[in-house]
């Protein structure tokens, strides 16, 4: 292919990706003269470049768009829904022109007379805008499984769509976006291209940014073979690392150290050269959305946060289309008309919302609307009709285990079949392609008040951290993101393998866990493990929690993956393979193909004792949590909430480090500090040692202990008060006396801004209902035992609609604690409706947020809060909560 046809290829599709965004926000900001200017600047660069290039056929449809805007820019014509799809159905015509041109280098035969003949009559004042308008004629994305879209028809005059909130990293062309459903071009994409320069006056060409020359495009191709080189870089480097630790004293020691770190540092710049905002994924769903408002009749606001997010453009690619899936059911499937939501009391406008962000090394993905949820009968009925389950089986199923039934292959509960979905291929397909990319998929859907779908993900696929296990003599890898915990089984521990119904299984907190022997799964030996000490590896596929049996178990490391060889490609068990710094290779197992193998073999188990249990925790009568239990200093038992703690790691002395003044290692790219409990501790070479990690972030602490005890899930419940720095008092756990920790303290020691600025702790000394309002699973782990411990009964929920389903349910509280920037329904809204509830109206309401400006207190007392802390100051919050229920009480 010609190269300047190559560019022109590339540019456009870049420029119609922006368009459809910014053409659906002018239609919400008619009035905004520079989004108009750009719109403009975009199409007449597409016009001119047409010509130069000698293709009429394309130049012929941008003139007329151009005409059109030339119109609304002069202010000789008003911006209206029909014109802007009129404007939308020349950009798909434009896209399938551009489809043809990139595989044939030609323009394809035919014309666009009527288009350019409606175009032409508005830009002409020939037809009024508000004539009725057909739908724009591209079909969004396909979603996993393709489903054919009708021709345009005429639709009624459309809805007013709520204005999406769309962030500015997705309106800036920061990646070359490839056009719809395109196949990839050979043409160079753009990595990190640059963005579209200023309008220039008049809307002319504008001149070139000064950004142009910081930024190249590199061919897509190269940048994987550069991370191929590294990546075999990366294995040597674990193999010399290997010779190295059996020769302790070795001339090549330094230079190999070296090594280490410059290949450590070129892993990461090579990473973040493939690294790109999943807003670029998001880029199309503005204009899906409104195309699926005008076709469904529906108004609805799209919400957009954490664009700014970055993942590996491969796994990037990979999600495209299970998330368009996605937010096609949730406007059609979840969302009521505007009618059924006046009903119901809610808004006309209907909120799908999007939030993305890093945790634990992982992306996190929400896709959540507030409509009208699944409904549990009508899956039941599905379920029996389609022979799935029987009557007796349901009505053992909690609510939750039924709606995993829509991930069933065929299921669907849509009435009629329509051009968004009713087919029953859809939400199966998605599952299967999140998991192909080592990801897991979690529901949670309340009926009448919306459903939210977790995405959890790995940040790349290229390079993994797994953990190296053994069984019948053969080692494998098993990818660090499904991994919960480590448990060790022998006949003479607390832990043993039990049989039920001849299914292995294992009592761990009250839980029954089905076990799957690796050994008995590849035919390694007899599988007979029950009589020896055993280890089992924790693992979680979604909300599925099973136990692995294996020999051994060795240390984490960063593997590189290998495609999994064509003759074992039908084994469901692997998904790749790897080479250890030893020169093994070793196969990387697959813990969504073995949970498929458990929920064959120990279904009925899980389905019912293990799901009772699951339950009745959930019930939280007796306020339990799991707790972690070590040893450190003085030797006497301590315990922190396991909530608390990402990772248990054992590390090498050796490779501690120090930095001012403060002993650190690498840990994952990054430099962790090492806090330890003991302030007696010194660095001994040679030796391992225990640490408790810390995350929050891109940052890490690791927590030195001496020895880890167990996990027991108990009461936390501090009888004896201390004084001394880092510890909350003493509590009866597992009938021992025990230290409880305050992590807080230490985290603070590695870096003085995690929590702000500490004062004194002040204790509430009276007991008192608090419900805690935080989208930050971290926060409200960190928060929850720290206002247990000073007095409170503390309920924790992740957003402020499910804490308004405790108002509806009947729940007082004495105070309740929100934060201010979470997804869905903000602290503000939340607020607001609170103080409208006749329940809770006089409830006092405390503020958290990282921001407490004058104007952001205003903001919240307006809104109904009756005081604000900042979110870090946990001594600040304790305080404000004894004054607030003391003046409730006062004032009573």
């Amino acid at each position: 292919m010609d190269d300047l046809l190559s560019e022109f290829l590339t540019e456009t599709n870049e420029n119609i990706a922006v368009l459809d965004v910014e053409l659906v926000r002018l239609e919400q900001n008619p009035n905004d003269p520079s989004l108009l200017s750009n719109i403009f600047r975009l199409v007449h660069t597409i016009k001119g470049t047409c010509g130069f290039l000698g293709l009429p056929r394309l130049e012929a449809v941008a003139h007329a768009s151009e005409n059109v805007l030339g119109r609304f820019r002069d202010g000789e014509l008003n911006v209206s829904p029909y014109a802007v799809t009129l404007i939308l159905e020349s950009l798909d015509a434009i896209k399938s022109i551009l489809l043809v041109l990139e595989k044939t280098e030609a323009e394809p035969a035919g014309n666009d007379e009527d288009l350019i003949n409606r175009l032409n009559a508005l830009a002409e004042g020939r037809e009024a805008p508000a004539a009725a308008a057909p739908v724009a004629a591209a079909p969004p994305p396909p979603p996993p499984a393709p489903e054919p879209v009708p021709e345009p028809v005429a639709p009624p005059p459309a809805p007013v769509v709520a204005a999406p909130s769309v962030p500015a990293a997705t309106t800036t062309r920061e990646v070359a976006p490839v056009a719809e459903a395109a196949p990839p071009a050979p043409a160079p994409a753009a990595t990190q291209a640059p963005p579209p320069p200023p309008p220039a006056a008049g809307g002319g060409d504008g001149g070139e940014s000064s950004l142009a020359n910081q930024t190249i495009r590199v061919n897509v191709d190269l940048l994987e073979n550069l991370m191929t080189m590294v990546s075999e870089l990366v294995l040597t480097r674990n193999q010399l690392l290997q010779i190295l630790r059996s020769q302790k004293e070795s001339e090549f020691a330094v230079p190999l150290q070296r090594l280490n770190h410059v290949t450590s540092e070129l892993q990461e710049g090579v990473m973040k050269t493939r690294m790109q905002p999943i807003g670029n994924a998001w880029a199309k769903l503005p204009r899906l959305v409104r195309d699926l408002a005008h076709e469904l009749h529906k108004k609805i606001d799209l919400q957009m946060l954490g664009a700014e997010t970055e993942l590996d453009r491969q796994v990037l690619e990979l999600i495209k289309d299970p998330l368009t899936h996605m937010v096609r059911n949730s406007a059609d499937h979840g969302l009521e008309l505007p009618a059924e939501r006046v009903a119901k009391g809610k808004s006309e406008t209907g909120r799908v919302t999007l939030n993305a962000f890093h945790e634990g090394g992982h992306i996190i993905i929400e896709i959540s609307d507030d409509g009208k949820g699944l409904a549990i009968e009508a899956i039941k009925r599905k379920i029996l009709q389609n022979g799935l389950a029987t009557e007796a089986e349901l009505a053992s199923m909690s609510d939750q285990q039924i709606q995993q039934f829509i991930f069933k292959a065929g299921f669907s509960t849509a009435a009629k079949v329509t051009s968004v979905s009713g087919r029953g291929v859809g939400m199966d397909v998605v599952k299967t392609n999140i998991e192909k990319i080592g990801g897991t998929i979690e529901l949670k859907s309340v009926e009448g008040r919306g459903t939210t779908f977790t995405i959890k993900i790995p940040l790349t696929l290229a390079i993994v951290s797994a953990l190296v296990v053994e069984c019948g003599g053969e080692r494998f890898a098993i990818p660090q993101i499904s991994v919960i915990e480590l448990v060790r089984a022998a006949n003479d521990s607390e832990h043993k393998i039990e049989r039920i119904n001849g299914t292995p299984v294992l009592r761990l907190r009250n839980r029954l866990l089905p076990l799957v022997s690796l050994e008995r799964l590849l035919k390694l030996g007899d599988g007979d493990q029950d009589n020896r000490e055993t280890f089992i590896v924790v693992a979680q596929v979604g909300n599925y929690t099973f136990g692995i049996i294996v020999d051994r178990v060795f240390d984490t490391e960063e593997i590189v993956v290998k495609p999994v060889a064509p003759i074992l490609r039908h084994i469901e068990l692997f998904s790749g393979n790897t080479i250890l710094g030893d020169g093994s290779v070793i196969m990387i197992l697959d813990p969504n193909g073995i949970a498929s193998f458990s929920g064959e073999i120990a279904g009925g188990v899980h389905d019912t004792a293990a799901a009772a249990a699951e339950e009745k925790q959930a019930a939280r009568k007796d306020d339990r949590m799991a707790l972690l239990l070590f040893r450190a200093g003085d030797g006497a038992p301590k315990a922190v909430p396991l909530s608390l703690v990402a990772r248990l790691e054992d590390i090498d002395l050796n490779q501690v480090e120090a930095s001012n003044g403060q002993p650190v290692v690498q840990y994952r790219g990054k430099l962790m500090p090492l806090v330890p409990i003991d302030p007696s501790w010194q660095v001994q070479r040679d030796k391992r040692q225990p640490v408790l990690v810390f995350a929050d972030g891109d940052r890490s602490m690791g927590l030195v202990v001496d020895e880890i005890i167990d996990i027991v899930e108990d009461r936390l419940q501090v009888e004896l008060g201390t004084e001394r720095a880092g510890f909350m008092g003493s509590a009866i756990i597992a009938d021992k006396a025990t230290d409880v920790i305050d992590a807080g303290f230490y985290l603070t020691q590695a870096f003085r801004d995690w929590f702000g600025n500490a004062t004194d702790r002040f204790e509430d000394e009276r007991l008192h209902k608090v419900l805690l309002v935080d989208d930050s699973p971290f926060f409200r782990n960190l928060l929850t035992p720290l206002l247990t411990v000073s007095g409170y009964d503390v309920t924790a929920v992740q957003s402020a609609d499910e804490a308004l389903g405790l108002c509806e349910s009947g729940e007082d509280f004495d105070v309740i604690v929100s934060d201010i920037e979470m997804p869905g329904m903000s602290g503000l809204e939340f607020a607001q409706a609170v103080r409208g509830n006749s329940r809770w109206q006089n409830v006092p309401l405390v503020a958290l947020s990282s921001h407490a400006t004058p104007r952001d207190l205003d903001r919240g007392r307006q809104a109904g809060f009756t005081d604000y802390v900042a979110k870090f100051d946990r001594d600040a919050l304790l305080f404000t909560l004894q004054q607030t229920i003391s003046e409730t009480k006062g004032a009573a």
